[in-house]
């Protein structure tokens, strides 16, 4: 194998190890903000359900708006 040939792989190598480990850490990054989005939604669904029971507390499901 000639020199300039193995210099070329190793670089190629190099290269390719780099390009891993941004991708790695681009994945990571995105692992982190879905994860904050799903605690994000999940919060948000919990909220609206606080809000539609306070709503609905107290008052019957059937009940007809005082304007009808």
């Amino acid at each position: 194998m000639s020199e300039d040939r193995l210099i070329d792989m190793e670089t190629r190598i190099a290269f390719q190890e780099d390009l891993i480990e941004e991708l790695n850490k681009a994945v990571y990054q995105q692992q982190q903000k879905m994860d904050k989005l799903e605690a994000l939604c999940a919060s948000l669904a919990e909220h609206l359900r606080s809000l539609t029971d306070s709503l609905h507390e107290g008052k019957p499901a059937s009940e007809r708006p005082p304007h009808y």
